[in-house]
């Protein structure tokens, strides 16, 4: 089975939410051909005329389009001056030459849309924009000239309703990145503040029977004894309740990283789905697949960009299989895993299990764990199916 890496779709991530640019709007500028050669046949009156007003038109053409796709300059006073001028270019041009010629305002509704996408300016220049197109088309070249019209208002309104859509979908990737990086920092802050409340009390309690036993000393020895030795004692109850709360933050049992995983997906904005049937695991299975769970939604939170996530656990007498699907970008064939995923796998493979890793049908990530069902609880089942 081929193995996706999330670290390369990572990596091409930030290329793929720059979306649109002002090098997409260039490529219509071939929709002047036609004008030029209208100059190139020598059918158009005054050509160097006509050769200057093109280049100036192709000129306001490219700095419109390109400060618009630059958030710092699109609504300052100089786009909106260019963008006035190659309106004055464009209707000059096309009621001079016509024919051919008329073919710019489609590019002016173009240039117009990339820079007011906001419905207030949308609906304050586009009705003027195609009443005066209309205007100008129906005089030069009567009513063979309504698909310019036509052209012209669905270039304006498709290029803005596009391009505010990018915009809207960028926020909102944006806005689920912070929210999964909150969940991810609420979850340390979860973790440090158990450990906090754990050793508190007991540090406490230490400090103070040190002081005690340090003033002990030079007065009553046995006294001083007595208090060390009470140290000593909470010491070594201290170490076994951190070993206790670690052992029980890294290899909660599955139902613990079940529950873990509904809440952090769901504060990251994706839909948690669980499902689980079968038998009850061992605990050695049941602490291996909360590891899997655990690493698998941290993987879609920080990296996914998902809506839902779909954990499914499946538990026969012979193995279980758990399954992490999400339907956020699917990774590229490479290098397995990353360490926290290559270190599962290990524990997975010493256990006589398996993981791996792929794009899901449809798009999105699969990962899938199985292990064998420990040779007790096969027993088991065996002999409560006789």
């Amino acid at each position: 089975m081929g193995i996706r890496s999330r670290k390369r779709c990572a990596g091409r991530e930030d290329g793929e939410r720059r979306g649109p640019n002002g090098l997409s709007l260039l490529p219509w500028l071939l929709m002047g051909m036609g004008s030029l050669s209208h100059l190139v046949s020598g059918e158009a009156p005054n050509p160097w005329l006509g050769m200057a007003g093109l280049l100036a038109f192709n000129a306001l053409y490219i700095a419109v389009v390109l400060r618009a796709f630059d958030g710092s300059r699109r609504a300052t006073t100089t786009t909106w001056v260019l963008l006035g001028a190659l309106a004055a270019v464009t209707f000059a041009l096309a009621i001079g030459y016509g024919r051919e010629w008329l073919l710019l305002c489609p590019l002016l509704g173009l240039a117009l849309g990339a820079v007011a996408r906001g419905a207030r300016e949308l609906r304050r220049l586009t009705l003027p924009l195609v009443v005066a197109v209309g205007a100008v088309t129906f005089w030069r070249d009567g009513w063979d000239s309504i698909g310019i019209v036509y052209g012209t208002f669905i270039s304006t309104m498709v290029t803005a309703a596009i391009l505010a859509l990018n915009e809207t979908v960028a926020e909102l990737r944006a806005t689920r990145e912070e929210l999964a990086r909150a969940a991810v920092e609420r979850e340390r802050l979860r973790f440090s503040r158990d450990l906090h409340d754990l050793l508190g009390h007991t540090l406490s309690v230490i400090v103070v029977k040190s002081e005690a036993a340090r003033r002990l000393v030079p007065h009553d020895p046995g006294a001083a004894l007595g208090q060390i030795t009470d140290i000593e004692q909470v010491g070594r109850e201290a170490l076994t309740e951190i070993r206790e709360a670690v052992t029980g933050y890294r290899e909660a049992g599955l139902g613990t990283e079940l529950d873990r995983a509904r809440s952090v997906l769901a504060s990251a904005d994706v839909e948690p789905v669980v499902r689980r049937s079968g038998p009850p695991l061992d605990p050695a299975a049941e602490a291996l697949f909360g590891s899997v769970v655990r690493e698998a939604v941290t993987n879609v939170v920080r990296h996914a960009a998902a809506t839902r996530c779909e954990i499914a656990v499946r538990a026969t007498p012979e193995r279980t299989r758990l399954t992490v699907t999400d339907d956020g970008r699917g990774g590229a064939a490479a290098d397995p895993f990353g360490s926290g995923l290559r270190g599962l796998a290990e524990r997975l493979a010493a256990a006589g299990g398996t993981l791996t890793a792929a794009g899901a049908p449809g798009g999105g990530f699969r990962l899938v764990a199985e292990v064998p069902a420990a040779p007790g609880a096969v027993e088991g089942a065996t002999s409560r199916g006789r």
